[in-house]
Parts: structure tokens; sequence; C-alpha cells
């Protein structure tokens, strides 16, 4: 019986002192404590002015734009403009050959002499007739068939001062000058070429470039807005960009909105709109498409903080504010909200809240502001 208690005492002690080299070999490793502070992303509750806007895009017209085309039939003898140039309304375009119209005036200015000069000797003879009636010196039937010659040559005399302002109109025709103040297109045609009435394609066009339109379409709920505005006493603000909007395009011009199409198309439930732009430096071009931006109110002193501050709950809006190191959620009323900012209720200016991070967070969270993000006021672009 000692033999087995011996043998189970020395490989108890065996085992035990086994685990002790384990142990003091391989120790339990710590556990590390979770860390309290969540990081989070902040930013400022700032007090500024609102635009509230409506967004659509649109394409450049011209106010004015006109084919130039011959109205009489001539050799083009001389062109007085180059292609690109500005001209104003008036100006001279191009000369037709205006020889034979010059002839036809002349040759109707000859027969306007010729038919006075024959006025004047049936009139003389109409006074002398008249004069000889009275004693019955003439004939009743004479002195009628002399005021029927009389009145036919003063129709004739008519007549021939209409052909020589017809003569002078188309001689006009031969002086071609710009309709509207605007800049000259391709040139179509070259100086000796022939031109008919009836050619489609013309010399070139002149498009009036300052001031320009934009027509743009919005949905048909904006139109009371769209109403009060037209009509209002301040006309409409509205922006033109390029390749973006007002956050990461180029401005091209602001304008004022000017029109409402009178019908609502039924097959898109949007209506047509017109803006006017002044464009003196000729930033926006005809056909050109633009995102237009519409003002259609400014709200002042409003409370704003970036979209992504705000959170749905299921009793409505809310916000965690910064309150020491730790965080509380605040009821906010939503105002306004676009893609770029909210505006809310419930806050003070200057507030500190959270922005990034909320998912991790309850009423009481300590929180660590990384120091990447510093608490900066919102900008907003106007």
């Amino acid at each position: 019986m000692r033999n087995p208690t011996k043998k189970i005492l020395v490989l108890i002690i065996i085992v035990l002192l086994a685990v002790g080299i384990w142990l003091w070999k391989f120790p339990a490793a710590k556990k590390i404590a979770a860390p309290l502070a969540v990081p989070v992303k902040v930013a400022t509750v700032v007090r500024q002015d609102v635009p509230r806007t409506l967004t659509g895009i649109g394409s450049v017209l011209s106010l004015h734009s006109v084919a130039v085309r011959p109205q009489v039939d001539g050799v083009l003898t001389k062109l007085w403009v180059k292609e690109g140039q500005q001209v104003k309304e008036g100006d001279l375009l191009a000369s037709i050959d205006d020889r034979s119209i010059r002839a036809s005036l002349d040759q109707a200015r000859a027969t306007l002499s010729q038919s006075q000069a024959q006025l004047q000797v049936a009139a003389v003879n109409l006074k002398r007739y008249k004069d000889l009636s009275v004693d019955n010196g003439i004939s009743r039937q004479t002195l009628d068939q002399q005021q029927a010659l009389v009145d036919q040559l003063k129709a004739t005399v008519q007549g021939n001062q209409a052909s020589i302002a017809s003569a002078q109109v188309q001689l006009s025709y031969t002086q071609i000058r710009s309709p509207v103040t605007g800049r000259v297109g391709i040139r179509n045609v070259d100086e000796g070429n022939f031109l008919r009435v009836t050619d489609t394609q013309g010399l070139f066009s002149v498009t009036q470039i300052d001031p320009i339109s934009i027509e743009f379409s919005l949905p048909q709920q904006a139109l009371p807005t769209l109403q009060a505005l037209v009509h209002g006493n301040q006309a409409a603000p509205v922006f033109a960009y390029v390749d973006g909007n007002a956050e990461d395009g180029t401005l091209l011009g602001q304008g004022q909105l000017s029109l409402i199409d009178n019908q609502i198309s039924a097959t898109t439930g949007t209506l047509r709109v017109k803006a006017v732009f002044d464009n003196g430096g000729q930033k926006l071009w005809p056909g050109q498409l633009v995102n237009i931006k519409v003002q259609t109110a400014l709200q002042h002193d409003a409370l704003v903080v970036p979209p992504t501050v705000v959170q749905r709950g299921l009793d409505g809006y809310y916000l965690y504010r910064l309150k020491g190191d730790k965080v509380e959620s605040v009821p906010v009323k939503m105002l306004f909200q676009n893609s770029d900012l909210n505006v809310i209720e419930g806050v003070s200016d200057g507030d500190v809240v959270i922005r990034d991070g909320q998912s991790r967070l309850k009423p009481g969270s300590q929180v660590e502001i990384l120091k990447d993000t510093p608490a900066e006021p919102l900008e907003v672009a106007q």
C-alpha cells in the first residue's frame, strides 16, 4: 500500500510543478478594457441667411436670331462684315448689284414727269371748258369728257408715284442691313455669287448675345411660387451654372425670372419657364445646356447645421449636442432641408453638435472629438 501511495503523491507533485511552470512561462493575457469615449465628428450651429431655391436644367436661347437672306435677286458685290463680328441694328452687312433697279427707278420717275405734264395740260383745258360752259360755249358732254380725262391722269400720276416708291423699296433691298444687334455667324456665300430670293440657305445669321435668355422646366407644384415671384415687386434672381451647381460648378451669370409658359405639359407634369440674363462677358452661348437655380425666398437669421446632424426617430427629429465630454439628445423641428444644409429650431447659435458617429451614441455617452475635424462653422454657398 505504501508504494502506490508514494507513486500517487509523486505524480501529483509532478503535475502541480508542470502547471506552475506553464503558468509561469505563459501567464494569462490581461483583458483589454473597452474604450469609454466614442470618437465623433462635430459641427457648430450657425445663424445666417438661407436662400430657398428651385433647381433645373435649361437651354440658352437668343432673344433675337435672324437668318439674313436677300429680298431681291442680284449679284453679291460686297460683304461689309466679317464672321464673328459684333454688329448693331441698322449696320450695313452686304451690297447687291443695284444697276437694274436704279434704271427701273429712273424710268418710273420719267413716266411720272410725263403724266404730270399731261395732267397739267388737261387741267388747263378743263378750266377753259368750265368758263365756256357758263355761256353755253361748249356742250356739257365735252366738259364731262375733259373732267374724266383729268381724273384719269390724276390716277395715272398716283400709279407712277407708287411705281417709284416700289422701285425705291427694291433699291433699299440691295443694301442689306442688320435687323438686330448681335454677332455675325459663319458665312455661307462669297462675293460674286448670284443671290435669289428663293435661296433658303441665306448669307449668314445674326444672333443677339447680350442680353440672352434661358428656358428651363420645373415641376408643376412650383407654379404658385413662380407666379408669386413673377408678379412680385422684386424680380426673382436666377443663377446659371455649368458642370455642376453652386457648390462645385462655374457661375456663368445671374438673371431674372421673366416668363411662365401658358400651359403645363400633360406628359411630364412640368411647365416651361424663361429667365433673361445680362451677358456682357458672353459666358452664355445659344444652345448651351446649363444648370439653373431659382431663388424663391430668403430666410433671415436661420439656424443652420449640416444635413448629417439631424436624425429621424420614432418621435420626430433630434440631434446630439455636446455637453462637456458627454452628449445629450435634443429634439428639434425641421424647417427646411436640402442636400447641403438643414434649417432647424430647438438649438442655439454656437451649440456644438455631433455630425458623424451618432450610431454608437445614446444620451449621456462620453465622446472623443477627432482631432482632424475641429468644430467649425458651416459654410453655405449663396
